[in-house]
């Protein structure tokens, strides 16, 4: 798609239908949110452009270059909520942007959905502005913002936006498209959100205010346990918060999407390729997803710390079999493919092909996860599609290996006793001995059981039960894998003398931490708003919280 006037021109258009500015360099593959989106509306006959990493300092040349589109701007962050791309945990900028040519730091601004949507609306206050992305998703409504320690309110009120898509935006930005081009009302479209003068009705879940969150923390709790207990219903309400003499009203998403309408996204026209503009440039976020493939999207796991399930879904989208090994024959021809798949996973890698088994259920179930605190019985966790699907992959002549990049969630095939049965010991076995490339990457996250129920992760014994299966298989396959396991330090409900107990315990299983890492509290997580109310949103008990800078790092020197 084109990036510049002279692109326009050599395509022989007068102007754009739709203008997408995003805070990360271009690359046309379906694992970058703006060139999906900008797909899928050039495939509803829609004429796009994109405006990577547009300058905000200078005198704006980039958001005047193509003048204003035909239809309405899109604008989003990139792959990542700005802030959390800009700044450790201990809040120091970072040196480098993996989704910036060379690697390099300070090609978007702080806070960039806003900065940009102030801009084109400054500029153009004529032509609607439509957010969308992670930082726009997961800021919808009043949110904790770790970089400036306060709640600030939706993002639609500081950017003055028109309105915001959440989550994953192919449903949505087409029916924002076709309302638009019809000259009809887009206020009420599923799975956005907008500012309206008018009180919403009387189905409306209504939540506290920003100003009365901002007063009192137990509301802010309060507000967020709403908010994630619609997150994971199949009949969720619509949602308004009062702001000024208007609300901020969060329509109800669209129901998933199927297989198919999953694999007709993953196949459109990608070059799968970063734009032309970018040659002889590394880009480190292309390098490493240019050789893997997406199997699913959604995530059941509910993390306290995760914004995944917030933003693509509890319900685990699969795509089939025809349209994975299609991609991967793509992938093969590459330039300079040498054999190696880097990942055949998604957001958890052994998700794939799982769902309710009584969908029935799943509607009228609001839980936060469908393996914690315990697997949900209605949960259908065999791997044997899984396994099929990594022996149809390696059947592939030009496929050397296809590795597992991802992590993998052992508690759906394993118990403290051990394998849940022969399938689960089964993929394991496969897993080690075809799957890996040397480390094996799980997280536990923590070793003490009052940590880990905060954080809505299962007993360090069942990482002991997984050791011992891993030692076992690496002796009986003569293998030398290693098993990394994940940590967080800082997490609320997290103590220094916990952290003093996770250090002998690792060291009694003669376990060096690599993988590691300070919490960090990001927008619309549950962690986080504990972080800042000190309040379980879900019990209403008050949590122990390490705040300030000096305990966070106490915490994080137990590890070394």
């Amino acid at each position: 798609m084109p990036t510049s006037k002279k692109e326009i021109v050599a395509l022989g258009w007068d102007k754009p239908d739709v203008i997408i500015f995003t805070g990360d360099a271009y690359i046309d593959h379906p694992a970058f949110g703006a060139a999906v989106i900008g797909r899928v509306l050039e495939a509803e006959g829609l004429r796009v452009a994109i405006v990577p990493q547009p300058n905000w300092r200078d005198d704006l040349r980039d958001f005047k270059k193509m003048g204003a589109p035909r239809l309405f701007f899109g604008v989003t962050s990139g792959g990542m909520d700005s802030m959390v791309n800009h700044y450790t945990a201990n809040k120091r900028l970072r040196s480098n942007d993996a989704y910036s040519p060379g690697g390099k730091a300070g090609f978007r601004p702080d806070y960039a959905v806003t900065v940009y949507s102030k801009i084109l609306k400054t500029l153009y206050p004529g032509t609607p502005v439509v957010l969308g992305g992670i930082e726009a998703s997961l800021r919808r409504l009043t949110h904790y913002d770790y970089w400036n320690d306060t709640l600030k309110p939706s993002v639609l009120i500081e950017s003055g936006a028109d309105i915001l898509v959440y989550g994953m935006g192919e449903k949505p930005i087409r029916e924002v498209a076709r309302r638009m081009q019809a000259g009809g009302a887009w206020h009420d479209i599923p799975q956005t959100a907008i500012v309206s003068a008018t009180h919403p009705g009387a189905a409306t879940l209504m939540l506290p205010s920003f100003e009365e969150c901002l007063r009192d923390r137990k509301k802010f709790a309060g507000h967020f346990r709403h908010i994630e207990n619609e997150a994971n219903s199949m009949q969720a309400k619509t949602l308004a918060e009062p702001a000024g003499k208007g609300f901020v009203v969060v329509h109800p998403p669209y129901p998933a999407m199927t297989g198919a309408e999953l694999d007709a996204v993953f196949e459109l026209p990608y070059t799968r390729l970063p734009h032309p503009r970018y040659d002889g440039k590394r880009l480190p976020a292309y390098d490493m997803i240019k050789n893997s493939i997406n199997i699913h999207r959604g995530c059941f796991g509910g993390c306290s710390f995760c914004t995944i399930a917030a933003h693509q879904g509890k319900q685990i989208i699969s795509r089939s079999e025809r349209s994975i090994l299609q991609e991967v024959e793509q992938v093969s021809k590459l330039p300079g493919f040498k054999g190696y798949l880097s990942d055949l996973g998604g957001p958890s890698a052994n998700m794939y092909g799982m769902k309710g088994k009584n969908e029935k259920l799943c509607r009228s179930c609001k839980r936060h996860a469908c393996i914690y605190p315990s697997v949900c019985q209605n949960l259908h966790t065999d791997h044997s599609r899984l396994l099929a699907l990594y022996r149809a992959v390696d059947a592939n002549r030009s496929i050397k290996k296809s590795f597992i990049g991802s992590g993998i969630r052992y508690d759906l095939f394993l118990d403290e006793k051990g394998f849940l049965n022969d399938t689960a010991a089964a993929y394991f076995s496969a897993l080690l001995e075809k799957h890996v490339s040397g480390r094996l990457k799980v997280a536990p996250e923590h070793t003490e059981a009052h940590v880990l129920h905060t954080m809505r992760k299962p007993s360090f014994n069942l990482f002991k039960t997984l050791k011992a299966a891993f030692d076992r298989e690496n002796k009986r396959l003569n293998l030398r894998l290693q098993l990394i396991p994940y940590f967080i330090s800082g997490h609320p409900g997290c103590t220094e003398k916990d952290m003093r107990e996770l250090s002998k315990k690792l060291a009694t299983l003669r376990l060096q931490p690599e993988q590691v890492q300070d919490f960090t509290p990001t927008p619309m997580t549950h962690a986080s708003a504990i972080f800042y109310s000190g309040i379980d949103p879900t019990s209403g008990e008050k949590i122990f919280v390490a705040r300030r800078k000096e305990e966070k790092l106490r915490q994080k020197e137990w590890f070394f």
